[in-house]
């Protein structure tokens, strides 16, 4: 029942003089109340709250992100020694200047500062996104065609 229904619905209750009317459907309670003075409409839909419950019980599951959370600190720790590139824009990331090209560089890859590491599309341009510093690629921290955000990383260099 969508609410140009609800809408007559209501005007013909407001028209015909009755008091109270309730109207029940599988997925829809409608009681209509009207007075001398005021008009009182209450809706209830029962399939909603039932399409909710999943969703309650969707979040109870946090305790297994937490282990993997809690295994993100050791790599963090070993990170610590590299430097990483962040996105200073929000857009599409591209490892590579077109499909037919290879990537601009590759995990391994020695770059100096001032060298391309990737693209990033943001409203149809294509930005080159240069490294600050010299050193070796050590991870590459976005997949290829991903949208990223302002100053997530992408890349770990090893400055060494």
């Amino acid at each position: 029942m969508d609410i140009k229904e609800i809408q007559s619905l209501i005007k013909f209750v407001a028209k015909s003089g009755a008091s109270e009317v309730k109207l029940e459907m599988e997925d829809i309670k409608i009681t209509i109340k009207t007075g001398s003075e005021a008009s009182e409409t209450t809706i209830i839909q029962a399939a909603a709250p039932v399409a909710s419950a999943p969703q309650m019980i969707t979040p109870a599951p946090v305790a297994t992100p937490a282990t993997p959370a809690s295994a993100a600190p050791t790599a963090t720790e070993d990170d610590s020694k590299y430097v990483t590139i962040k996105s200073p824009i929000i857009g599409t990331f591209y490892r590579k200047p077109s499909p037919d090209k290879p990537a601009f560089v590759e995990v391994g890859s020695t770059v100096n500062a001032g060298d391309t590491v990737c693209v990033i599309e943001a409203m149809k341009l294509f930005n080159e996104i240069e490294s600050e510093v010299s050193g070796k690629i050590v991870k590459v921290l976005v997949d290829d065609s991903s949208p990223v955000e302002f100053d997530q990383p992408l890349f770990l260099v090893d400055p060494s």
